[in-house]
This record gives C-alpha cells, structure tokens and sequence, in this order.
C-alpha cells in the first residue's frame, strides 16, 4: 500500500467519528432547546410568584410605618441605598439584613424565610 491509501485509511474514520459527534452535539443542543421552551410556563410562574428580598423589606418597612429617610438614618446608610435593596438593585449587606430584622422587629432568619418559602414553587 502507497502513502495515499494508508492516509484514506485512517482519515475516512477520523471523519466519519468527527460527523458523529458533531450530529450528537446537535441533536443534544436541539433537545435542551426544547426543554427550554417547553418549560415557559413553569417559570413564567414561578417568576410572578416570587417574593424578592427587596420586597420583603418594603412591606415591613410601611408595615411598621417607616420612611425610606427613618430607616437610612437608622442604620447609616443613604436613602437611595434603601430604595435600592426595596427595589431589587442590590442586596443589604449581612449586617445591614439583621439591622433591618431587628428594626422592623423580626429576625434575620424570618425575613430570608419569607422571601426563600416563596421561591419554593
């Protein structure tokens, strides 16, 4: 056998085992896309009923009947980083979440259950 023939030899199958992974690959990414889509209304649920932290800090914040300026002012920080946490920007920092527990009167441990006992859908 010349080089020609013993190169087709060992090219043809490299090729062929190349193809097959390429289709699995395809047909894997197909199958996840679906499952994707399919599962539309599940987290469109899911997405509404969710509680977010911020939000759980804004309800017993009015439910204590607090301004965003009292609670700032009561913790050191600015109003804007208040109003920030309330709508989702960013998260309180582990000292800030307990300040805020025991100002509205609850414990960190209460607060971070309120919000986690809604994500479990």
């Amino acid at each position: 056998m010349d080089i020609a023939a013993r190169t087709l030899w060992i090219a043809v199958p490299l090729v062929i085992i190349i193809l097959g992974l390429f289709i699995t690959l395809i047909i894997l990414v197909i199958r996840a896309l679906l499952k994707y889509t399919k599962s539309k209304d599940v987290r469109k649920e899911k997405e509404t009923t969710r509680k977010s932290l911020g939000e759980a800090i804004q309800e017993h914040r009015t439910r204590c009947k607090m301004t965003q300026e009292f609670v700032a002012e009561t913790l050191g920080v600015s109003r804007q980083a208040v109003s920030k946490w309330e709508n989702g920007t960013s998260d309180p920092s582990t000292s800030n979440l307990i300040a805020l527990a025991k100002l509205f009167g609850i414990s960190a441990e209460e607060l971070l259950r309120e919000v986690e006992g809604q994500r479990t859908v």
